[in-house]
């Protein structure tokens, strides 16, 4: 694939070392355009060396090629990184000053901008209306990773990592030509994993949960555009780069988690795997075991429903502006009283989310597999979907789903 990659005028700009590495090694060959801003912080001979290619940000260096027509032309995908609030106006305006806004109004193929800049850059609304232009006219625009700036101060502004924008800028192109991220400007929450009830300061009860399937929906949720809070109970995989993680351990944690983030999610996963119960008492001191002692008896306690809590939040008014998507997941088993999808329809039923999503679990299903088979069942009566493969598939398969429902269906009330 060819691709031009654009380097903005940012301190991230080092960072885009990685990110070229990524797609060379993956094969691809990429033309890098740097702005002139963007030489004072990474040179020329770094973006050839790594490249393999002459760089240049002049439209009159190699005239007789018309690079300013041709680079534009070629492109299987133009990837801007960091794109600055100097270039998306640039962009947004069509302006044509350099080789890279050149190259931007002569693309034909996808074009993906990756935000870089301080946070009231950011959120200042000339910005905002510049990226929303860029949407509407079909092109791709991350939304910046959250954290610690170029200064001593925080928050939303910084580029995403590498190894975000090649697998957004990979999706992007896997699509069509009018692709566009459907949670772009999204915020979701995911839960992941299996929480663990102490019984004392070594005993738990747990589940059989790996954080497999929760991981991959943050990564797909994440190659979505949307802006990704991942709450992490007990996982065999580590959480993936560009999300924001929360660490849990138990229901209760993970209920008082669910609900802070629910006030700014506009929706809320809910695939962990919580416990129905936890022992009523918590030992201080680990439970011995004497032959001059009875066998403990260990009285259980329910767990909140923080699913049903979430939609009851959310129905009250509880989400600032009134709409979010709820997606619960349920962990079946078939017997005699009823099969798997009987009961998978009374919990959605009794849940009141908008889609639940659906495992028919056992020894060897699902728990710590890389495969899982699912139905996704909805509150507005559609037909089920099902959706099968590997966890990354059947992720993509139900992200898809979810920005279709934020995009096609009216919030429910």
């Amino acid at each position: 694939m060819r691709i031009v990659l654009g380097v903005g005028g940012g301190i991230a700009a080092y960072k885009v070392a990685s990110l070229l590495r990524l797609f060379t090694e993956a094969g691809h060959h990429v033309t890098v355009i740097p702005t002139e801003a963007a030489t004072r912080f990474v040179g020329t001979a770094t973006w050839e060396a790594l490249s393999g290619n002459p760089v240049s940000n002049s439209v009159f260096d190699d005239v007789h090629q018309v690079n300013h027509v041709r680079l534009g032309h070629e492109a299987d995908l133009v990837v801007i990184a960091p794109a600055t609030a100097d270039l998306l106006a640039k962009a947004a305006t069509g302006q044509a000053g350099d080789l890279l806004t050149n190259t931007l109004l002569m693309a034909h193929g996808p074009v993906l901008f990756a935000p870089a800049m301080h946070t009231e850059m950011w959120q200042h609304a000339a910005t905002q209306a510049n990226v929303e232009t860029l949407r509407s006219r079909g092109a791709a625009v991350l939304e910046p990773a959250t954290g610690r700036l170029t200064g001593s101060d925080s928050g939303p502004g910084r580029l995403p990592e590498p190894e975000v924008i090649f697998d957004a800028a990979l999706a992007l192109v896997q699509g069509q030509s009018d692709y566009q991220l459907p949670l772009a400007g999204r915020t979701v929450t995911i839960s992941a994993g299996g929480t663990r009830e102490p019984l004392d300061p070594v005993r738990f009860l747990g589940n059989r949960s790996s954080g497999k399937q929760g991981v991959a929906l943050a990564v797909a949720a994440r190659n979505a555009g949307a802006t990704v809070r991942l709450l992490a109970a007990h996982m065999e995989v580590p959480p993936p780069a560009g999300v924001e993680v929360v660490p849990v351990e138990t229901a209760l944690q993970l209920r008082e988690a669910a609900l802070a983030a629910a006030a700014d999610s506009d929706v809320v996963i809910m695939s962990a795997a919580v416990a129905d119960f936890r022992p009523s008492e918590v030992s201080d001191t680990k439970i011995k075991k004497r032959d001059d002692s009875a066998d403990p008896v260990i009285t259980l306690v329910r767990n909140p429903d923080i699913l049903h809590e979430l939609v009851e939040l959310r129905n009250s008014g509880g989400h600032a502006e009134g709409q979010q998507l709820i997606v619960g997941f349920a962990a079946e088993t078939g017997d005699s009283h009823g099969d798997v999808l009987a009961y998978a329809e009374a919990k959605l039923e009794r849940k009141g989310c908008d889609l639940l999503v659906v495992n028919h679990v056992g020894a060897d299903k699902v728990f710590g597999q890389d495969t899982n088979s699912v139905v996704i069942l909805a509150r507005s009566g559609s037909e089920p979907q099902e959706a099968a493969g590997t966890k990354t598939e059947v992720s993509a398969a139900i992200i898809s789903r979810i920005g279709f429902e934020l995009n096609h269906v009216s919030p429910r009330a």
